[in-house]
């Protein structure tokens, strides 16, 4: 998973970057009042689970995971 703690200018280019982790990488979550619709997309593209405006730290416990540190 990548978190992305960045303003949503810079995220396309993070989404970049991750890709380059492909296979491996499963998902792209973006922090609370992040959103980037062209990084998304082409996240998606390449098969990957994109979250967007989201906490991990919020989220999974909700839904019954816990996350796993790398």
């Amino acid at each position: 998973m990548v978190d992305i703690f960045r303003r949503a200018e810079a995220v396309p280019a993070v989404v970049d970057e991750a890709l380059t982790h492909l296979p491996g990488l499963h998902s792209i979550w973006m922090q609370l009042g992040i959103t980037h619709a062209e990084a998304a997309a082409k996240a998606r593209k390449a098969g990957l689970k994109v979250i967007e405006d989201r906490c991990p730290k919020i989220e999974l416990p909700r839904l019954g995971n816990t996350p796993q540190s790398a």
